[in-house]
């Protein structure tokens, strides 16, 4: 297992200066950062805290508990330690000489109760959304954080290895799900996956096998042995693996609080060849759009390439979904949360940019029978792109 790794002072200090820029060009004179991710992105800890980053000069950490670990976390300089959020204002009117003028707030994230507190906490400054400043700023990872999500995606690989050799006919999917998720675990995966979006759940992994990844499914006994997913498509059910079947498995894992998403179809002695076929296309379409990615391109080409791809391949009736039932990405930002922007969706405009990491997932549903697809990591580069991932681009025959 990995130990901790504390985030180096330089790259706090570039972080806060990045977002500070944005804010001077805005009307924005300060952050206040609540939401933990973004937290830890800026301060170096997850304690129970609050950043108040000002557009000009250096920021100051109020923790609330616990004062010795966030200490020993964070390379901030301005730490104080506080009683109750409601000291907040005076820490700051007495650090900065006043209070700003205008104050961003995390307001994707924050329940609306809690804001309402603040504004009664700052009666006389105007309290705006601030998140869309602090996700551009984490959107472009730094060296140091690839090197961290390498780590993440070298244990990942690590766990793929493990599916290989220890897939099973008569172990269930959740069963299956169990033991790789527990190698993951012994390993360094921390478990607990962060995702940003209102009624999303951070869920680990998914087991597909056969029908039971391509149709609404029947939630059967687990006592029966029989049956598909619990809930389609997430998790893994109460059916038992069996061969000659296609079977996906899409693992997130995170260690050091940067994630790895990643997806490889799986067979137990062989894949009938529709799957096959299907799987090896869905390799084919990542190919494609993998060749396309550079600086400068927007982000909705890598889309209408996708779909392109598929229809040329024949499979546009079953590419992202069913008819009438079709998800409208192919992929999504990736880092300290699992999902993060831009989304690969045929509407973003937003321009790809060297440090952009992003999780890509051609996938197919083929109704009533299987789905098929694959994931992988990649990073934009200066010049075109480099794998994060380190599973190799193989359909697992075992």
């Amino acid at each position: 297992m990995s130990p901790k790794t504390n985030i180096p002072a330089d790259e706090i200090e570039n972080r806060i200066s990045a977002v500070q820029k944005r804010m001077q060009k805005s009307d924005m004179e300060a952050l206040l950062v609540v939401q933990r991710v973004d937290l830890f992105y800026f301060s170096g800890t997850a304690q129970n805290g609050i950043l108040f980053i000002p557009a000009d000069g250096p920021p100051l950490l109020l923790i609330k508990r616990y004062f010795p670990r966030a200490k020993a976390e964070s390379p901030i300089s301005r730490i104080m330690e506080i009683g109750s959020v409601k000291e907040v204002p005076r820490r700051i009117q007495d650090g900065y000489g006043r209070l700003p003028r205008t104050l961003g707030f995390e307001l994707d994230v924050l329940p609306v109760r809690t804001f309402r507190f603040y504004e009664r906490l700052f009666p006389h400054t105007g309290c705006v959304d601030g998140s869309p400043l602090i996700l551009q700023t984490r959107m472009v990872k730094s060296g140091w954080e690839i090197q961290e999500m390498s780590k993440a995606a070298e244990l990942s690989h690590k766990t793929f290895l493990y599916m290989r050799d220890h897939i099973a006919p008569g172990l269930t999917e959740m069963e299956f799900a169990g033991q790789f998720e527990a190698f993951a675990r012994k390993h360094g995966h921390g478990g607990k996956l962060r995702v940003r979006g209102f009624q999303t759940e951070g869920y680990p992994w998914h087991v597909l096998s056969g029908k039971s990844g391509a149709m609404p499914g029947l939630l059967d006994s687990p006592a029966s042995g029989e049956g598909t997913s619990a809930a389609y498509p997430v998790g893994a059910g109460y059916k038992r693996l069996a061969p000659h079947e296609p079977i996906m498995v899409d693992l997130a894992l995170v260690l050091n609080g940067y994630h790895t998403d990643e997806t490889r179809m799986f067979a137990i002695s062989s894949m009938p060849k529709p799957a096959m076929d299907a799987s090896l296309a869905a390799i084919e379409i990542q190919d494609t759009v993998l060749e396309a990615v550079k600086p400068g391109i927007p982000v909705n080409r890598l889309f209408d390439l996708s779909v392109q791809k598929a229809a040329q391949l024949g499979y546009a009736g079953s590419f992202l979904g069913p008819p009438g039932y079709k998800v409208r990405f192919i992929g999504h930002g990736i880092g300290l949360e699992l999902i993060e922007p831009p989304m690969i969706t045929p509407k973003e405009e937003t321009l790809l940019r060297p440090g952009m990491v992003f999780s890509l997932e051609p996938k197919m549903v083929f109704s009533d029978r299987f789905t098929a697809g694959i994931e992988t990591m990649f990073r934009v580069t200066e010049t075109g792109y480099a794998l994060i991932s380190q599973v190799t681009m193989d359909v697992f025959v075992c």
